[in-house]
């Protein structure tokens, strides 16, 4: 009897699956036939996705169950307009943990910083919204009387940390474009080009000007996009992208999509410091470097590189935090709101425009964004904005400061010295020596 109950099950469960997958074979063909007529755009990106040869169809993704909060009853089936990595991650589970793992996936949480503060007092809502929001992510909010239960406010929107409505965050539209999520796409220079440019962080102009854009428009034909692997020095050697460089894989390190696995300093805050376990993320980039230079080569790099940052540090963005700092302290700041100063403005530019495209030229190699875009523009604003704007305080503790800064430190008394003098030290070398220890510093 117990086997007859057992078969039974069996019988039943078995008829279960192949009802399901007759319905879910039904519904996906009645989304098909509507959207092959009503967005034949759509339903050519899909029908030439790896998703359709592999029968990944619409309901597959969109498919909602009874509760979720942006389900809706759409031609008779139960589905979501919002893809979310919770929902790519019941097929691509490494790719999602890694994703949420990362700095993209924080990436909303900008919403509560200074950028976001700054874009809706100074510029407004809908310029926070139409901008910040669609690179950095906004928070997804229901409306029930939206046709698909989502906020006009908040949809569209494909920020890499979009706070979703299941509780996920992030969101893999804006690398893997919809709904074609071609790989070969997502492996472009391109790819990223949506968020990362512009003032304060223009990693996409950086690298055009690189040798190793140079080097990927030059010989595009050759990088082997399509390859299943995608391995650097193996699949392709011609140049490497924004991906292979963080994400993609080499012959000893997996892809991943954990993108500060690979980064050492973080460039973004007003000082930079190590990241932590910063020597390991270092060896990882490295890895991918020497597919294709020298250890010598690379070991040069970041020699150099990590003196750029160390001078940004020491030279300016500490100095420079100092007498803001200050200036808050002696209650010196004419109006109450944040930015409304002129040397609020001066401070903020130094470092989050200038001093990052300083700090991301070096990295990246792009020189004319780590001197001309970068430093040449940070001593500008430091030394003939924000000390002048400073010293028109007239208060003893910054004027001391001050008088210190200019007049003590090395790197900075140039400014009273005579330039024949300052040319022989820089024709002796004795200049150079004066900056040895940034070379040196850990």
């Amino acid at each position: 009897m117990k086997v007859l109950s057992v078969m039974r099950m069996s019988v039943c469960v078995l008829l279960c699956l192949v009802f399901l997958g007759i319905t879910s074979g039904y519904a996906s063909e009645k989304c098909m036939t509507c959207h092959e007529q009503k967005s034949p755009g759509l339903y050519r990106q899909w029908k030439e996705s790896t998703h359709a040869a592999n029968g990944i169809t619409c309901i597959d993704c969109h498919g909602a169950n009874e509760g979720e909060s942006d389900a809706f009853l759409h031609e008779g089936e139960l589905i979501a307009t919002l893809v979310t990595p919770q929902d790519c991650g019941a097929c691509h589970e490494q790719e999602a943990t890694e994703t949420d793992n990362s700095y993209h996936a924080t990436a909303g949480l900008i919403l509560d910083s200074k950028d976001a503060y700054l874009a809706h007092v100074a510029g407004g809502s809908p310029v926070a919204i139409a901008g910040c929001e669609q690179c950095h992510g906004s928070k997804v909010v229901i409306d029930p009387d939206s046709p698909n239960k989502l906020a006009r406010n908040s949809w569209p929107n494909t920020g890499i940390g979009r706070l979703n409505p299941d509780g996920s965050k992030g969101s893999c539209t804006p690398c893997h474009t919809r709904h074609g999520f071609d790989k070969a796409q997502a492996r472009r220079p391109e790819a990223c080009a949506k968020c990362h440019l512009g003032p304060d962080h223009p990693q996409k102009e950086i690298y055009d000007e690189s040798k190793h854009g140079n080097a990927f428009y030059t010989n595009v034909d050759k990088m082997n996009l399509n390859a299943e692997d995608w391995v650097v020095g193996q699949d392709y050697y011609a140049a490497p992208t924004c991906a292979t460089c963080h994400m993609s894989a080499t012959g000893k390190q997996p892809v991943t999509h954990d993108v500060g696995k690979r980064i050492s300093w973080t460039l973004r805050p007003p000082v930079s410091k190590h990241k932590e376990n910063w020597e390991a993320k270092r060896a990882n980039m490295k890895d991918v470097c020497t597919a294709c230079h020298g250890a010598s080569f690379v070991d040069g790099h970041y020699y150099q590189f990590d003196a750029v940052v160390r001078l940004y540090n020491e030279k300016f963005a500490k100095p420079a935090g100092e007498i803001i700092n200050l200036v808050r302290k002696n209650g010196l700041l004419e109006n109450k709101a944040g930015f409304s100063n002129d040397i609020e403005w001066t401070y903020w530019e130094i470092w989050h425009h200038e001093g990052r495209r300083a700090r991301h030229g070096a990295a990246m190699m792009g020189p004319d964004y780590t001197w001309w875009h970068g430093i040449y523009e940070v001593a500008q604003n430091f030394y003939f904005k924000l000390i002048p704007q400073a010293r028109a305080y007239n208060n003893p503790e910054v004027n001391a400061y001050l008088d210190k800064l200019l007049t003590e430190d090395p790197m900075h008394n140039w400014l009273s010295r005579e330039s024949a003098d300052l040319k022989s030290d820089i024709r002796s070398g004795k200049m150079q020596k004066v900056y040895k220890k940034l070379f040196e510093m850990r």
